[in-house]
């Protein structure tokens, strides 16, 4: 028998236990029905959803939220045209979302660390996981041809790059998602002595502008910034993976999106 989409959620729960005032909740469908596909995406798009759908999932797992905001409040959006087409969408699908933000981070590692980790093959470099950084060993890899690494891993076009793209990186710190701000940044680079940190994004004004001046005194630091979604996107293939071990009699998909930027 399949599993109830309640069961899905305690199960994948289950390894952190009870987070209080999460945004890890059920923001649409009922917790009693039984799963028939599971869709698992980083970003719940308006195409991603009606994807998901078509593939015959009615549970859609996804690590950002739905409209907008972290908190998913649409109480701001009002009659916006967007907000209220996506939403009639989701009714019309019968797809229930499951937000899976908080607790993935509070795995050991962290799952979408692990999964950023896998993608770019450095299991066997790590050094030592902390709750918001990872520190990795580099084999003597000047930044640029960490940036070349990274595109060709990640599958992405390009990474944002201030500092000396000919310098030697001996160890570096990985911070996924939304953890740039100085305030995570700065003591990496001044107390643990990293050279080169990759993250996926934060305030221009902060980490970017210390790099600057740190290089323009002749410190070899660098900064690669990949973008939040780049980041974060294996730890949600990742986690794809483990909700197929979990249930295995379950049809689980990963929605992928396109960058959200591109280039002109």
């Amino acid at each position: 028998m399949m599993p109830t989409i309640q069961e899905v959620m305690n199960a994948l729960i289950k390894p952190v236990g009870e987070v209080p005032e999460t945004v890890d909740t059920l923001k649409t469908g009922n917790p009693e029905e039984r799963v028939k596909g599971i869709a698992v995406s980083f970003m719940p798009t308006h195409s991603v959803i009606e994807k998901a759908a078509g593939l015959g999932a009615n549970l859609l797992i996804t690590h950002e939220p739905l409209f907008y905001n972290h908190r998913d409040d649409p109480a701001g959006l009002g009659d916006d045209p967007v907000y209220l087409q996506k939403a009639q969408m989701i009714k019309d699908a019968g797809i229930s979302v499951f937000r899976f933000h908080d607790y993935w981070h509070r795995y050991k590692p962290d799952g979408i660390m692990a999964g950023l980790l896998q993608a770019l093959d450095w299991q066997d470099i790590v050094e030592e996981h902390r709750t918001a950084a990872t520190f990795v060993n580099l084999p003597g890899m000047t930044v640029a041809e960490v940036a070349a690494h990274v595109k060709q891993s990640l599958g992405i076009s390009f990474v944002r790059v201030t500092g000396n793209e000919s310098a030697i990186c001996q160890r570096a710190a990985l911070l996924a998602g939304y953890r740039g701000g100085g305030a995570h940044c700065l003591p990496l680079f001044n107390e643990e002595n990293v050279d080169l940190i990759l993250y996926g994004e934060g305030p221009e004004w902060e980490t970017p502008e210390y790099v600057r001046d740190a290089v323009y005194q002749g410190k070899q630091k660098a900064l690669l910034v990949l973008g939040h979604a780049e980041s974060e996107e294996p730890g949600m293939r990742h986690l794809a993976g483990q909700i197929r071990k979990l249930f295995p009699e379950v049809p689980v998909h990963f929605v992928e999106e396109k960058p959200v930027f591109r280039l002109l």
